[in-house]
């Protein structure tokens, strides 16, 4: 049985690399758009030689490649420079994550390609903005996680900040590219005056975004948060625990009603009525 999907007509130009922009294509393409993946001729994408491999086969290429069309292209040359302006002219996104100013000096930057194709959209995806005084820093997502604040506050007290075990702000940052790119496409075709735009995406700011009650906190309170394994200071008990066997439990009391219902679980009724305990704000 043939199913419309939600995306379906929609045509992306993906000429990123590595995790976060590519994730943002592979998902729009998971609900229907034709992705289209330009790479470099003889070397490809830099994750065909990222690991974990299987039997000389990078496995996170085949998750972050899916549903996606393929070509080379060499945009040092005038020949594919012409291939590429053709089909910019004919898609509605264009997704790229190389340094700001990279394809400006290859001749098929913002401004040339909108003269093309004024319906254009682009997904702009760097570490640190197309402007300001870290723009043109390499963007890698465990130092966009630091610079946003979120290692800082990742670990013990006692011990060293912890960076996240595996690509998270990438990933992060690739859920915005596709909400990005859906937000775009809606202005430009549910306004009469609607046009392609170009989006300014940070991978810094995805994560800091969440952090954004960390701010309020400094702000409000002038409270620097420091590390902490759980969810200091807005819920408790909040983390993970030893059991009188061996194991490790993951629990949160984000609730009082949820408390009310560890304590009877516990036999500790009369935690209830303990004005340390009864409520969150207490504990």
């Amino acid at each position: 049985m043939n199913m419309n999907t939600p995306l379906e007509g929609m045509k992306i130009l993906d000429v990123s690399t590595m995790i976060a922009a590519p994730y943002g294509a592979v998902l729009l393409g998971d609900f229907g758009a034709e992705v289209i993946k330009v790479e470099i001729p003889g070397k490809g994408d830099t994750l065909r030689h990222v690991g974990p491999f299987a039997e000389g086969e990078p496995l996170r290429w085949s998750g972050l490649s899916r549903n996606k069309k393929s070509l080379t292209l060499d945009l040092h040359k005038d020949e594919a420079k012409d291939i590429f302006k053709k089909l910019a002219g004919q898609v509605d996104v264009l997704i790229e994550n190389f340094r700001p100013g990279t394809l400006e000096k290859w001749g098929v930057g913002y401004d040339v390609l909108k003269e093309i194709n004024p319906q254009l959209i682009m997904i702009r995806v760097s570490g640190y903005g197309q402007t300001g005084p870290f723009k043109d820093k390499a963007g890698f997502g465990t130092p966009a996680t630091a610079f946003s604040g979120f290692t800082y506050i990742q670990g013990f007290p006692d011990r060293h900040p912890v960076s996240p075990s595996f690509s998270l702000t990438d990933y992060i940052a690739g859920i915005y590219v596709a909400f990005a790119t859906v937000t775009a496409m809606y202005y430009r075709d549910t306004h009469s005056e609607g046009t392609g735009q170009m989006v300014d995406l940070a991978l810094y700011e995805s994560v800091f975004r969440m952090l954004e009650f960390l701010v309020a906190e400094y702000d409000k309170l002038g409270k620097v948060r420091e590390r902490s394994p759980g969810l200091s200071g807005h819920s408790s008990p909040a983390g993970t625990y030893v059991t009188k066997d061996g194991h490790y439990l993951v629990l949160v009391t984000s609730t009082d009603s949820t408390f009310n219902r560890l304590a009877e679980a516990m036999n500790r009724l009369d935690l209830l009525e303990n004005e340390k305990f009864a409520v969150n704000a207490s504990r």
